[in-house]
Formats: C-alpha cells, sequence, structure tokens
C-alpha cells in the first residue's frame, strides 16, 4: 500500500505527550535529550510536567512538537529495522510539521530542526505584538467564499485578513489583525458559517504581519545545512512535492507569511497513488482532517508504545 507520513502542527500539544514513549524506549529518550541539551532548557520536564501555559509558548511548542514526532520515528526506526524513508512515498507536515517531515526524511539534523523551529517560533511571536493580531476558524463555508469574506473585511477595517490555513472542505482559517478578523467572522456567519471558532493563538500567523519572521528565517535558513530529502516532501505553500534543498529553503520562508495548503497537499499524494497517511507524533488532528477531505484514504495517528505496536504489524 502506498504510504504517506504526516506530522502535526501547533495546536496539537498537550501536556504528558511522549512521556509514555520515553519511559519505553531508549531511542526516543535519546531524541529528548538531544532537543534539551541543543536548545540548553529541559524543554522535555516542560512537556511532562507543564505548565500548561508554558508549553503552549511558540517558542517551546513547536521544537516540543517535533521532538515527540521524532521520537515516534526513531523508536519505528529501531523496532522495524529500516529507515522510515523507505517506508514512505512522500513526507509532509503542517506548518512547523514541514521541518519535522524534512527531519524524518534526513534532509535536516534533528539538532538543525529544533533550533530552527526555536528560531521560528520567536520570531512568530515576536512579529506582531500581543492582542493586535487574531484568528479564527470559518467551518462551513468554501475556500472561494472565505478568501471573499477575508478581501471584504480587510477592505472594510483597513487591516489585514487572509486565508491562513485551508485545512479541510468547510474548515478554512482566517488570519490578521484582530479587528478585521473579527469582522470576517461577522461576514462569514451572514454567508451561512456553521460556526465561527476563535483560535487561542498568541500571534496571527500565516499572514502578511508574518513578515519580520519571515526575514528572520531566511537569515537562519541560509545558513542552514539541507540535504536531499527521501522520499520527497509536499511543501505546504505550493502542495506539490520536491525533494531539492533550495526550492525547500525558498518555501520554508515563503510558509512564514503563506497560507497552510492543507487539503490540497493531501490531495496531491492521494492523487499520486497514496493511500495510507501515517500520523506520527501529538495528537490525531492531520488523520482527522484527512477522512474530511478524502473518505477513501486510510488514515492512522500514532504517538504511544500501543500505536507504535499496531503499526509495526503493517510496515
Amino acid at each position: 500500500m502506498t504510504r504517506a507520513f504526516l506530522f502535526p502542527g501547533q495546536g496539537a500539544q498537550a501536556v504528558g505527550m511522549g512521556h509514555a514513549l520515553a519511559e519505553a524506549s531508549p531511542e526516543a529518550r535519546y531524541v529528548f535529550e538531544e532537543v534539551d541539551d541543543t536548545l540548553g532548557q529541559h524543554l522535555s520536564r516542560t512537556m511532562w510536567e507543564g505548565p500548561e501555559e508554558h508549553l503552549t509558548l511558540t517558542e517551546n511548542a513547536q521544537p516540543a512538537l517535533m521532538t515527540v514526532s521524532m521520537a515516534v520515528v526513531r523508536t519505528l526506526e529501531k523496532e522495524a529495522g529500516v529507515p522510515l524513508r523507505e517506508r514512505a512515498h512522500y513526507v509532509a507536515g503542517h506548518s512547523l510539521g514541514e521541518y519535522t517531515a524534512l527531519c524524518a526524511a534526513g534532509a535536516l539534523s534533528l539538532a538543525d530542526a529544533a533550533t530552527l523551529l526555536r528560531v521560528r517560533g520567536r520570531a512568530m511571536q515576536q512579529a506582531v505584538p500581543v492582542g493586535e493580531g487574531g484568528m479564527a476558524a470559518l467551518l462551513g463555508l468554501d475556500l472561494d467564499t472565505v478568501h471573499g469574506v477575508a478581501g471584504q473585511a480587510a477592505g472594510e477595517t483597513g487591516g489585514v485578513c487572509r486565508v491562513a490555513n485551508d485545512n479541510a472542505p468547510g474548515q478554512v482559517v482566517v488570519s490578521g489583525h484582530k479587528a478585521a478578523v473579527d469582522r470576517a467572522g461577522e461576514l462569514a456567519k451572514e454567508k451561512g458559517a456553521k460556526r465561527v471558532q476563535p483560535l487561542a493563538v498568541s500571534a496571527p500567523f500565516h499572514c502578511d504581519l508574518m513578515q519580520p519572521a519571515a526575514e528572520t528565517m531566511a537569515e537562519s535558513l541560509a545558513s542552514a545545512h539541507l540535504d536531499r530529502p527521501v522520499p520527497p516532501v509536499v511543501s505546504n505553500v505550493t502542495a506539490d512535492a520536491t525533494d531539492d534543498p533550495e526550492t525547500i529553503r525558498r518555501r520554508l520562508v515563503d510558509q512564514v507569511t503563506g497560507t497552510v495548503r492543507w487539503r490540497e497537499s493531501v490531495e496531491t499524494m492521494a492523487a499520486n497513488g497514496v493511500a495510507n497517511l501515517v500520523e506520527l507524533g501529538a495528537g490525531k488532528v492531520l488523520s482527522g482532517l484527512a477522512r474530511r477531505i478524502d473518505r477513501n484514504l486510510a488514515a492512522t495517528s500514532v504517538e504511544t508504545p500501543h500505536d507504535i505496536e499496531e503499526l509495526l504489524k503493517s510496515l
């Protein structure tokens, strides 16, 4: 069965994530220890013990989610006896998860992935003063309608408002100035949205307000060592696959301000023969979205030692 591995983004974090795996697997423990050493902090303690408000800080959540996913990857590789990259045709990750995908595919070292995500998290947090930006999920509307709503809200308020995430049919997220996002929510309800759900985020990700963070990442990525990923990575901003390091470098910069085209990314993999999507890491967000995007796809999530045992039966 043609397979792709998926890696979650911010919002999937939860206190306690990865703890059971670290207790059961030496390979997982090594991953947590290496990231702690690289960042010079006990990030693993924050993951396992909290407090939750520290874990959800963008600069912590981003490397933390990558760490849990890579602990799953390394454990699977040890148990399966082969690199995970040999068991998939594509890798893809939601927002920060794209860095995890590149690490899993051998393009980034674990230390470099952790360092880049720490820089990315801080830069995204610092790009907009707290309280000035916002994000909201507009549920039950198609993408074109949300583009129209966002454009109208931006025009009426004089602020930024744009599509940040096209996650699945009927689940589109907008991002920008808080007043503009609030107005987009009102307009969405007028257009028949089933629900408008403000997101509990600390900054308006994936919109033009993140340009300072994009510039920071351009500098950091320019000096980062990137190998060719095996298998190819499906990029958030283009929804197509590439294994060219320089193309990936540019797309990671564009991703900071660009829309996460997740629905199209999953459709791309399905159109190229992928029938089985396996989400590696915290939560079950991406496997849930996959089933909404294409009911013909088999989608599973793998986080715990038991999940790994079950997956190994199919590998």
